[in-house]
């Protein structure tokens, strides 16, 4: 059986930059990195229409710098320069900008395509190992770590076993890890959009009486929707035509980028907030959506997984202890722990303020708007939460 020193369950995108800030590292101690994945990484970009994409805060753009890959995942990174929220049929709105900030961007939006790719090449293969396609069917606990069964009926042992599996982890129940599950009863429809006029960087976060949403900037004057309503009416809007979807989204959204053309493939994701109740034991770590999974409208998740990820590698690489110290693990939760409880309650309250039709609640939101572009404070906290930064001022 082989044995290595680390072994992460799951090469997307969490799993790919944990062994990308550990390798420095590892070079240097001699650690061995297994990455394990399902689906064998593609054999190189190719541009598509429809591709998902995912919205990078400022914060996640200096975490990338930090690791040497920011210049790669810039050439098709569309850099979000404003940010204009509003609430419809009210007239209150509030516009973030990045040079009010005094940031180059608020964030980026980036085809996760792109991102696995710049993330898979920039790997050293004499110090991470790609076993794939290949799933790690059962987990079970040694003395000195984890021993990993594998559906090619292979084994690996390893002192610590980084669980990021994604939020449906089979995984994490087999080790009987909890997970509190609050579901939103709401469904995203995700779809990439060809707007008549030119987006200039402009992201928009549009609430409405039946759930919010949100249009992002693309490369090649796409838009990314992220389309919030209850899962009956979104199944229903699934189901609609080209035509018919287009104007449903115009009546919504407006037409702040004039009329919308082109409508790509219509994805449908059913939202709710889920932690699990462990993110560390010995020799274990639970990381990305399996430890936690935000709604997708204040686009903090993958954001709050990367500053998880850089945090572990850190702890790790500052720690004279075995791999897998019960200690040096709960030491990288507790330093995680604020961040986690902060953007997972800015998630949850943004998007539980803003789903709702309640009268009053309605005419606070409009109130609350209205305030946060007046109130210069009140603006540069909001900033400082989307841009993944909290309250520390970073250039």
């Amino acid at each position: 059986m082989q044995r290595v020193d680390l072994a992460i369950i799951g090469g997307g995108l969490v799993g790919a930059s944990l062994a990308l800030a550990l390798q420095g590292e590892a070079k240097v101690r001699g650690w061995r990195i297994s990455l394990i994945e399902p689906f064998a990484p593609g054999e190189g970009y190719q541009p598509s229409y429809d591709a998902r994409s995912t919205a990078l805060s400022y914060g996640t753009r200096l975490i990338y710098q930090r690791l040497g890959l920011w210049p790669a995942i810039s050439e098709r990174a569309e850099p979000i320069r404003q940010i204009h929220v509003s609430d419809r049929g009210r007239f209150a709105a509030a516009r973030l900008s990045a040079q009010d900030e005094g940031v180059p961007a608020l964030g980026y939006v980036v085809e996760n395509a792109w991102l696995g790719q710049c993330l898979w090449q920039a790997l050293d293969p004499q110090v991470v190992s790609w076993r794939t396609p290949v799933q790690v069917t059962r987990l079970d606990a040694q003395e000195h770590g984890y021993r990993l069964t594998l559906d090619d009926e292979s084994s690996l042992a390893c002192d610590l076993a980084i669980l990021a599996d994604g939020g449906r982890s089979g995984l994490r129940e087999q080790l009987s890890i909890g997970v509190s599950h609050k579901p939103y009863g709401q469904s995203a429809l995700i779809a990439n959009i060809s707007p008549q006029d030119d987006h200039q960087g402009q992201a928009f976060e549009r609430f409405t009486a039946e759930g919010p949403m949100a249009m992002l900037p693309l490369a090649d004057q796409r838009c990314a929707l992220v389309w919030t309503r209850s899962t009956a009416d979104a199944e229903r809007l699934l189901r609609l035509d080209e035509a018919g979807f287009l104007a449903e989204l115009q009546q919504a959204f407006g037409y702040r980028l004039g009329a919308l053309r082109q409508v790509g493939a219509r994805h449908l994701y059913p939202l709710a907030l889920t932690a699990a109740e462990e993110q560390v034991r010995a020799h274990l770590v639970v990381l990305g959506n399996a430890a936690h999974s935000l709604h997708p409208i204040a686009g903090q998740g993958y954001n709050l997984s990367l500053r998880d990820t850089l945090a572990l590698a850190e702890t790790l690489q500052a720690s004279s202890a075995p791999l897998g110290d019960l200690a040096t693990l709960q030491a990288y939760l507790q330093r995680q722990r604020v961040d986690q409880q902060l953007t997972v309650g800015f998630s949850d309250q943004v998007t539980r303020l803003f789903s709702s039709g309640e009268p009053l609640l309605a005419a606070g939101r409009g109130l609350g708007l209205l305030g946060l572009d007046l109130l210069p404070p009140a603006k540069r906290w909001f900033a400082r939460q989307a841009m993944g930064l909290g309250t520390r001022v970073e250039r």
